[in-house]
């Protein structure tokens, strides 16, 4: 388990025009001090909820700090990933970003997809989910911490922003927005921004493929021989038809790859 899967790390909304406003920065070739510079000075009357006004600097830095990790400055173990995400982002720019921005953010701080995790496994079960049952959720899987209340709601409100959740008439019942479809070159990211945000060695890729983490897409189907042959940083692992398991090919200090032992 690395340290990204042991940080909360989400302080802050993060609105979808902010995650296009880096994204756009790192695709124009601004180093990462150019990009740092142009978000505090765009950021700095821009509020969570959407609106403009004066901002303290301690509050919107920390935004900075999170669009900057996922698009800017990734972990080294995230980082082929974050490469190709741009390369796709460069060579479709006529496709929808929200499946990349998702993607990335997942991928940069798991507790986003873990958040998603138990959003989506709630919707399968009803129509409308409440927050508190949101947060009872998450600290049955992260413990009953008081941070994890806090940073959820950041979390949420950022699903809002992005319309894949919608308020109801109610305060603190929310409501699915219309899913997105993404084609397989897109759900291929959406898989392997699973594979990193999970701290197991190994997943399934039909269970991945069907995860409630991606409750917001109307995925396409992809088999493990398009995983092969579109992505050299996951190893397939075939055990039967239609029961195969993924995991990411890691690449050592000399260079060379070495594949984690696939869990059984």
């Amino acid at each position: 388990m690395s340290n990204r899967h042991k940080k909360i790390g989400i302080k802050h909304v993060i609105r979808l025009e902010w995650m296009d406003k880096t994204l756009d920065m790192v695709l124009a070739g601004m180093s990462k001090n150019e990009i740092r510079d142009e978000l505090n000075t765009y950021l700095a009357d821009k509020k969570q909820s959407g609106g403009t006004g004066t901002r303290g600097k301690k509050t919107y830095i920390i935004a900075i700090s999170i669009l900057m990790q996922t698009w800017c400055n990734p972990d080294k173990d995230t980082k082929p990933f974050r490469d190709a995400a741009l390369n796709y982002a460069k060579k479709n720019s006529d496709k929808t970003r929200l499946p990349l921005h998702w993607a990335m953010i997942s991928a940069a701080y798991p507790f986003w997809a873990g958040v998603a995790k138990q959003i989506g496994r709630l919707l399968n079960l009803q129509d409308q989910i409440t927050k508190k049952q949101i947060i009872q959720r998450l600290k049955e899987q992260y413990g009953d911490r008081q941070t994890i209340s806090r940073y959820a709601r950041y979390v949420i409100r950022s699903f809002v922003a992005w319309d894949i959740l919608k308020d109801t008439s109610i305060k603190g019942i929310y409501a699915q927005n219309k899913k997105d479809s993404v084609e397989q070159n897109q759900t291929l990211l959406l898989v392997e921004s699973l594979l990193l945000a999970s701290p197991e060695s190994s997943l399934s890729l039909k269970g991945t493929l069907n995860s409630p983490t991606l409750f917001p897409f109307q995925t396409s189907p992809i088999t493990a021989g398009y995983v092969q042959k579109h992505c050299s940083r996951i190893n397939v692992n075939q055990f039967s038809p239609g029961e195969e398991m993924i995991n990411m090919v890691i690449l050592t200090n000399h260079g060379q790859t070495h594949t984690p032992p696939t869990a059984c």
